[in-house]
């Protein structure tokens, strides 16, 4: 990092529609993204991306409603980047903006902001842990082809952090926040990760095993054991198992009484945490005899932005 230039960071994200209007285009356009999802020749996705936005678009906004009729996610990765940068204010001169792959601001649009404030070289911060080329791979080939337009600004790319200590720190004590919830009764612990089509797991993708390494580090510092699951899957494909819902009804057939989930792979509040595990999941639980509690998301939490700030910093100095 040179001295006295401005660096700018880009916290990658999903990106999510930021009122009912802007829901059938944001579908569209992640669908239509053939690294998270290929749906026939690739000259026919854009169309049949189309027709899939058409048919899962009132459902979509049926859920978006129940939290306001948009996603937080842009709202709060504006939070977690004011966060960081007044973090990163005594190490540097830090811009730090979100960079969204299927919604605004998209990386063209982030770009062009860095440029403008006279940006030469910046760092990219997927706030993915857990590298997949569906969410990392997929943001960072969309910054990499926009960067060719806004020469000369440079990039530093981190690709994963499954171990970051403060974020393993953050988790472990919302497991044990949870735990307290159920004052020292018997507890199961699920840690809920988004899912991801089977096939990226059997091409070699290293998600799966980036969630057990964030696991095994979280259960090093808690000594509680948990079950992993997925959730959200979104389209005609085999994904990853066992679903979150099916492990709920197993728990339930089995006896548990008290559930607790750690949404494992979400470091901010969106759609997946606040409508499916905190009222779809609860729904379920609850309608099955059982007491739920998940977890509350990491968001700005103080903990978790030095951990960002770490990385940043290791970044900058390499």
């Amino acid at each position: 990092m040179a001295q006295g230039k401005k660096t700018g960071v880009l916290l990658l994200n999903l990106g999510g529609p930021q009122q009912t209007a802007d829901i059938k285009p944001f579908l569209v356009n992640l669908f239509s993204d053939r690294q998270i999802i290929r749906l026939g020749p690739a000259l026919l996705q854009p169309l049949i991306a189309r027709f899939i936005a058409h048919r899962r678009a009132p459902k979509s906004m049926a859920n978006y409603a129940r939290i306001g009729g948009g996603s937080p996610i842009l709202t709060r990765t504006r939070e977690q980047a004011k966060a960081l940068e007044k973090r990163l204010a005594h190490k540097g001169d830090f811009l730090v903006r979100p960079c969204m792959r299927y919604w605004h601001p998209f990386a063209q649009e982030a770009l062009a902001e860095l440029r403008a404030a006279g940006v030469e070289h910046c760092i990219a911060l997927p706030l993915y842990p857990h590298y997949s080329i569906a969410t990392t791979g997929s943001s960072l080939a969309d910054l990499e082809r926009s960067m060719r337009l806004y020469p000369p600004i440079s990039c530093s790319l981190i690709r994963a952090w499954p171990e970051q200590p403060e974020y393993i720190a953050a988790l472990a004590k919302r497991v044990e926040e949870g735990l307290a919830f159920f004052q020292n009764t018997e507890v199961r612990l699920l840690y809920s990760a988004h899912s991801l089509p089977q096939r990226f797991i059997d091409e070699g993708d290293p998600y799966v095993e980036d969630l057990k390494k964030t696991i095994a580090a979280i259960e090093k510092l808690t000594g509680k054991k948990g079950e992993l699951c997925y959730q959200s899957r979104s389209g005609p494909v085999a994904w990853l198992g066992p679903s979150t819902p099916e492990t709920i009804r197993r728990c339930a057939a089995e006896g548990t009484q008290n559930l607790l989930i750690l949404p494992l792979s979400f470091v901010s509040d969106h759609v997946e945490t606040l409508v499916e595990i905190d009222m779809d999941y609860r729904d379920l639980a609850e309608g099955l005899g059982m007491r739920f509690h998940s977890t509350r998301a990491l968001n700005d939490d103080p903990l978790f932005i030095e951990g960002l700030a770490r990385l940043v910093l290791e970044a900058a100095t390499n």
